[in-house]
């Protein structure tokens, strides 16, 4: 069954442009942090528009429908690269693919208009998709998570580069006067691939953008707004997953209760947007002297929790006497210092709120003792 070619690339021109339209009201929707759908968005328009100037080939100059068509093909694909650079946080590589099409632009017009060759424009057109899509898939493999949507995103511009590398080679056997649209096995393969990988890749980005929506939504449920510290609730149920390890392994586990000295005093003295910079600057300043296994909560106010997976009363002594130096030698202003109580998991505690209550009690007595302290209950205490 033999396929026409004009159709094919008009139908993928349409669907494009429909995704084109869907990525544009996400882009609208969802938060800003979310980058790269408004490329993705206006590479899917372009593509459509070369698909129109492509499909009208016969019907409007060869200046429109091949030179004007292949160079919105190659800009939308070069878009949709640097979409996905802004995607994932990596700096865009427009002036690097802007000067490539820029500077096979005469070489298009030249061998459309001055001395047409239809297998020379191949072999720059085939040649330039085969840098574009290779990059674009090396950007999401390096920098992508693993899941569907990426897999979907690398097939489709794995199978788009194989095709160009087989449609470069073939090219040179092409004669001058061929065209896309002659009905051939060859060239409907060609066609239906691009038309199939160019879908793939549009459900593919819209894939990761909604698993990236989905993980932001997760951390700002698990993570407090200001601080980026746990919330109390995500914390408590990392403190009982670690308990319950306890009680397995019988390793134990340590608990900073964490209280920022005369912190009303800064929100009445300089405001509250002071206070919020102290807050931010104390959890940066303490995150970095964490490992990777423990957890830095928020409890309540200007009350922290620092969650020692592992780790002997000795141990957590040391942890919390680093974090009160830290915080005793000012940075800037305004500061504040910190009192501390530490506690160790028990075989007799029943749940986390027993080691929470005795990591709070011995930070109140740092506090009694002229704060600025570290107070710790043994566990013999």
């Amino acid at each position: 069954m033999s396929i026409d070619p004009r159709t094919v690339i008009l139908l993928a021109g349409i669907m494009g442009g429909l995704m084109s339209v869907v990525l544009f009201f996400m882009r609208r929707n969802y938060p800003p942090t979310i980058r790269g759908l408004g490329e993705w968005a206006a590479a899917l328009a372009l593509i459509f528009l070369s698909t129109l100037l492509l499909g009208a080939r016969d019907a409007i100059s060869d200046l429109f429908s091949v030179v004007a068509g292949n160079m919105l093909l190659l800009a939308g694909l070069a878009l949709f690269h640097v979409g996905s650079q802004r995607f994932f946080g990596q700096p865009p590589s427009t002036r690097a693919w802007a000067g490539l099409i820029l500077a096979a632009l005469p070489v298009m017009v030249w061998y459309t208009s001055v001395e047409p060759h239809y297998g020379i424009r191949v072999l720059l057109m085939s040649l330039l998709m085969i840098l574009l899509t290779a990059a674009h898939a090396r950007t999401i493999v390096r920098h992508g998570i693993r899941s569907l949507a990426t897999f979907l995103c690398v097939a489709a511009l794995l199978v788009q580069t194989g095709a160009q590398a087989v449609r470069f080679f073939s090219a040179f056997g092409t004669t001058p006067d061929s065209s896309l649209f002659i009905l051939s096995p060859t060239q409907t393969y060609f066609v239906t691939t691009y038309a199939f990988c160019m879908l793939l890749l549009s459900i593919g980005v819209v894939l990761m953008a909604t698993d990236k929506l989905r993980a932001e939504f997760e951390h700002l449920a698990s993570h407090d707004s200001l601080t980026g510290a746990l919330t109390r609730r995500a914390l408590i149920d990392a403190c009982e997953q670690e308990l319950e390890r306890f009680r397995r392994k019988g390793r134990a586990m340590s608990l900073l209760m964490v209280d920022l000295d005369h912190f009303k005093t800064i929100n009445d003295t300089y405001g509250h947007l002071a206070g919020d910079h102290v807050l931010t600057d104390f959890c940066a300043r303490v995150s970095t002297l964490l490992r990777r296994p423990d957890r830095f909560g928020r409890f309540g106010g200007e009350e922290f929790v620092v969650l020692l997976p592992e780790t002997s009363p000795e141990e957590a002594l040391i942890v919390a006497e680093r974090i009160r130096a830290e915080l005793a030698s000012p940075k800037e202003q305004p500061c504040c210092t910190v009192s501390i109580g530490v506690a160790t998991s028990r075989t007799d505690d029943a749940t986390i709120d027993a080691v929470l209550a005795r990591a709070d009690a011995a930070m109140y007595r740092a506090k009694a003792g002229g704060r600025n302290r570290v107070e710790a209950v043994m566990p013999e205490q």
